[in-house]
């Protein structure tokens, strides 16, 4: 089983949804990520908490073979995002955002990380990427999320760090404002025209858009979910078994691999967005999975 090394934060959030609210529940981008792949692959997390981190926190990775030597732990309180989610469940209002000791984060990898095979390169400054990708030696499949923040205030260094991964995963208004395109469609190729091979584009609620230099266009709706909870995460549990399911058949994957990726990525973030934070996604198992994938099978193939 090839190891998932992921470099995002870790973090505590405060969710308020028309269905209610949170207050420091367990979040951040590593986290959702680690979950959702180590369902399929063993994860290697490398990222920063405070003093206030729970170790009940740490001890739900570890139980689930997330390798947290990567970890630091320093003097001060984890990253804390508070947002709320209202008519349009698609977007959140960011109502605080302390990124704490999150602020100095300077990723170090264990040694032992430097030889992961599949990389993954979530959320975080794009020099922070930058500096990652230098200390791996041969990797052999990387991906890499970015957010509005960094195409607006960093784009040189976004594009430089795009242009040395093999997919992105964005979603669809970032994918827009990366490219100044006006659709998924239009952005898929110019966003593969910086470098990568394949862009994997995250539509919220009307699912993906998978493009590939050589075999084009592959595209699915999301699992039709009745009830909406919270949907932070989503696209990070999504990326996080996006990985996983890859790295999990120990070969550069091929198309049809990613295809089916991302039907997975598809069925895990549904169970996400079912309850606040992570309460679903650590309760997850092959089982459940399996049976919503089958019924999703049977939703896309009538």
């Amino acid at each position: 089983m090839s190891q998932i090394l992921v470099v995002g934060s870790l973090a505590y959030d405060s969710i308020q949804t028309p269905s209610g609210k949170v207050d420091k529940t367990l979040g951040g981008s590593a986290n959702y990520f680690s979950l959702a792949a180590s369902l399929f692959s063993k994860v290697r997390v490398v990222g920063v908490v405070g003093s206030d981190y729970n170790s009940e926190d740490k001890k739900m990775l570890s139980d689930r073979g997330v390798d947290l030597a990567g970890l630091e732990e320093v003097k001060g309180e984890t990253f804390h995002w508070a947002g709320r989610y209202e008519g349009d469940l698609n977007e959140a209002k960011t109502l605080a955002t302390h990124l704490n000791v999150f602020a100095n984060f300077n990723p170090q990898l264990p040694e032992a990380y430097k030889s992961s095979e599949f990389v993954f390169l979530a959320n975080i400054d794009p020099d922070l990427q930058t500096s990652v990708l230098n200390q791996i030696k041969t990797p052999v499949f990387v991906g890499m999320d970015t957010m509005n923040y960094w195409i607006q205030s960093k784009l040189d260094s976004l594009k430089k760090v795009i242009g040395r991964v093999n997919i992105v995963l964005i979603n669809e208004g970032e994918a827009k404002q990366l490219t100044g395109a006006g659709n998924a469609v239009a952005a898929a190729p110019q966003i593969c025209s910086m470098g990568p091979e394949a862009v994997i584009i995250k539509r919220g609620e009307y699912g993906f858009l998978l493009y590939n230099k050589d075999h084009g266009f592959f595209g699915l709706p999301a699992m039709p979910t009745a009830e909406v909870i919270d949907p932070t995460g989503a696209g990070d549990s999504f990326a996080g078994t996006v990985f996983g399911y890859l790295a999990s058949l120990k070969r550069r994957p091929h198309f049809l691999d990613l295809k089916m990726a991302c039907v997975k990525g598809t069925i895990v973030s549904s169970f996400t967005i079912q309850d606040f934070g992570m309460k679903k996604l650590k309760a997850l198992d092959q089982a459940q999975l399996q049976e919503r994938l089958a019924q999703f099978e049977k939703i896309v193939s009538r």
